[in-house]
């Protein structure tokens, strides 16, 4: 067989495993570069452009693609972008491409050994599959430069970029003083605090215009001093300061921010002085994290409090995807009959085990609720009242982050 016919047939096993073998890359890339600990936002954009790299590699090798040919995918150079929108350094984005080429590697000559047994042909293969990514990584990573140092000049010309980086260090530098804090960013820091994150919810329109119609709606909503700062061209921060504890009108905010762009915003619970500016900025974001894995789930405008359980528990997605299989066992299926039948149980726990109260809430007959408990108990092969607690808590994450913690499944009947 041919060599260029082994390396396509090893790239299309590499194919049928992409399933499982990016999220093997970008965990990597999340466990050995610190830059590549973003939000979730970032993150995402991350995995996209993972995978469109690795996909790009796979059609050079399978397809023959010409090397004149070998472009930057949108998604990598968006990321590319973003790297530099947040002052991240180009070692750490080229380090990624380093290790990305070494793990493709093996995995091509993984898949190799599987096509072929013969030594010289194994070794002539192995070679033009490394010869053909090598070149895919330089031309890339060419490009990639000059994409990160283009926009990280026009980043630098804002007056953003440097607002950002003073409130970085207010906020990642605990020894700071308040003293020294307020200098540094002149807001005054011995005050109340909420701390706000909105972003652009839908990109398809203008992303600049978006974030400058919150911008106003927030200080025109929440009547206070209000800090501001563009984080990316996708992001805001904000925080909000008065002398006195103060809350917002969530619902009245939504329909202000509905009426003039496609923004999101979570907000930090009202915390005071320095450690109370950073600590409401924390929840902001945490609370964004719930939303952005469940949007469908949450209203324009999300509290931290409104969503605390779910947000604490967002940095370990793996092992909470876990435990709420153990508790809930079947009844953790994403399909719409097992949601209903969830819904049902969470009623009925809320309502103090009230069949009664529980058919009230939910509008449906006593009977109802009787089966479908029943038949929720069926799923988890559980009474569910064993592990009460914890089933509450997991089925309040369910609701909350979907699809995160949720198992793909068939669609069963309620």
């Amino acid at each position: 067989m041919l060599t260029e016919e082994l390396v396509a047939d090893a790239a299309r096993l590499i194919e049928a495993r992409l399933e499982s073998l990016v999220p093997e890359m970008t965990a990597h890339f999340v466990e050995v570069i610190p830059e590549f600990q973003h939000d979730d936002a970032v993150r995402r954009l991350m995995v996209a452009s993972t995978t469109a790299n690795v996909e790009a590699i796979i059609a050079l090798l399978a397809h023959k693609i010409a090397e004149s040919d070998i472009t930057v995918p949108p998604a990598a150079a968006e990321y590319a972008r973003r790297f530099a929108q947040h002052g991240l350094s180009l070692e750490g984005l080229l380090r990624a491409y380093r290790i990305g080429h070494n793990m493709f590697t093996r995995w091509g000559l993984a898949a190799l050994a599987e096509v072929t047994t013969s030594g010289p042909q194994l070794a002539d293969a192995g070679n033009h599959l490394v010869l053909r990514t090598d070149v895919y990584i330089d031309r890339v990573a060419e490009s990639l430069v000059e994409i990160y140092e283009s926009e990280r000049r026009r980043w630098d010309s804002r007056t953003d970029a440097a607002r950002i980086a003073q409130l970085r260090i207010v906020l990642d530098n605990e020894s700071l003083s308040t003293r020294s804090a307020q200098d540094l960013i002149d807001v005054a820091l011995d005050g109340w605090h909420i701390g706000a994150v909105a972003w652009v919810d839908d990109t398809t329109g203008d992303p600049v215009a978006s974030l400058q119609a919150a911008r106003r709606v927030l200080a025109d909503s929440l009547g206070r001093t209000v800090e501001t700062v563009v984080v990316d061209d996708v992001t805001l921060w904000a925080w909000v300061t008065s002398p006195a504890r103060a809350a917002v009108d969530v619902e009245a905010l939504g329909r202000k921010l509905a009426a003039v762009s496609p923004i999101r915003v979570t907000l930090g619970s009202p915390a005071c002085g320095l450690a109370g500016f950073r600590q409401t900025h924390r929840e902001a974001l945490r609370a964004r994290a719930v939303v952005q894995a469940a949007p469908a789930a949450h209203g324009r405008v999300v509290r931290f409090d409104d969503v605390a359980v779910a947000a604490l528990l967002t940095d370990h997605p793996t092992v909470l995807r876990a435990w709420v299989r153990r508790v809930l066992g079947d009844l953790a299926e994403d399909d719409e009959g097992t949601a209903r039948l969830r819904q049902t149980v969470r009623a009925l726990l809320t309502c103090g085990g009230s069949y009664t109260a529980a058919a009230a809430l939910l509008h449906v007959h006593k009977n109802t609720v009787h089966y479908r408990v029943q038949r929720a108990e069926e799923l988890r092969g559980l009474p569910i009242a064993e592990g009460r607690l914890d089933v509450e808590v997991a089925l309040l994450v369910c609701e909350l982050l979907g699809p995160r913690v949720l198992s793909a499944g068939p669609r069963r009947p309620d």
